[in-house]
């Protein structure tokens, strides 16, 4: 089971435990924001658990628990995630719960996933699609070292395309 632990969190593998408080995530209008809607049905968080968990048994880098150190609660997720319409990209995609904003968790969560993906998977790269009015998102894609490549039409709906790649991650580390 892969686990990242750094400052003021934990980074852990899903598992079915982790329905009930997701699907209360899911259903938080403001951790859905930038999304398609809420997920209004618990087969919808079901789905998305076992999506994750067969990616982890298969091999294949996915999404996070986030879990604040010293406590047991999942506030949010962050990892990789795989589309359809961008074949070929990993994108690295994150929610937190909104009691948990504007204190720098998902960016250090998010440094810790990009890390992850250039040292242990050897990643060429990694991108973040993030909805143009998502401030937030966007700053944390660039605290990320990621910088806008182009806007494409994801999900019907404009689309940043956040990237770095592996050689522009390690010419950053190595100048800092």
């Amino acid at each position: 089971m892969m686990r990242l632990q750094i400052a003021r969190l934990i980074l852990r593998c899903f598992g079915e435990e982790d329905v009930d408080v997701m699907a209360q995530l899911f259903a938080n209008p403001d951790f859905m924001r930038f999304s398609l809607g809420v997920f209004n049905e618990r087969k919808q968080t079901v789905a998305f658990i076992e999506k994750v968990i067969g990616w982890d048994h298969a091999g294949i880098p996915s999404q996070f628990a986030v879990v604040p150190r010293g406590k047991e609660a999942v506030i949010g997720y962050c990892g990789f995630l795989h589309h359809p319409e961008v074949p070929g990209e990993v994108e690295i995609g994150y929610r937190l719960h909104p009691d948990y904003w504007n204190r720098g968790l998902i960016t250090e969560a998010a440094r810790a996933v990009r890390d992850h993906a250039f040292v242990d998977l050897k990643l060429p790269r990694v991108i973040s699609l993030i909805h143009p009015e998502n401030i937030p998102s966007r700053r944390v894609a660039e605290k990320n070292g990621m910088k806008v490549e182009k806007e494409i039409t994801f999900r019907g709906f404009p689309t940043l395309v956040y990237a770095i790649t592996r050689e522009q991650w390690l010419a950053n580390r190595d100048a800092s």
